[in-house]
C-alpha cells in the first residue's frame, strides 16, 4: 500500500516541481547568456550566476531521479533545497 501511495504522490510533485523548474530553467538560460556576454566582454565569471545555475542543475538532477524512481528524495519545493 505504501508503495502505491509513493507512486500517486509523484503525480502532483511532477506537475508542481516540473512547472517551477521549467520557469527556473528559462531564467537559468538567461543567466547563462549573461555570463557568456560578460566573458566575451573580458570580465570575470560572475560567481552569483554560477551559483544559481549550479543549484538549478542539481535540482533538475534530483527531479529526474525522483520521477524515474531512482530516488525517494523529493525535489524542490517538496524536499530540502540541495546544492
Amino acid at each position: 500500500m505504501k508503495r502505491k501511495k509513493s507512486v500517486w504522490m509523484r503525480i502532483p510533485i511532477f506537475i508542481v516541481s516540473g512547472a517551477i523548474l521549467h520557469i527556473w530553467g528559462f531564467f537559468a538560460c538567461i543567466f547563462a547568456l549573461v555570463q557568456m556576454i560578460l566573458m566575451l566582454a573580458g570580465k570575470k565569471k560572475e560567481k552569483e550566476l554560477l551559483r544559481i545555475n549550479a543549484m538549478f542543475s542539481s535540482q533538475i538532477y534530483i527531479f529526474f531521479k525522483y520521477i524515474s524512481f531512482l530516488s525517494e528524495k523529493k525535489p524542490f519545493p517538496f524536499g530540502k533545497k540541495r546544492r
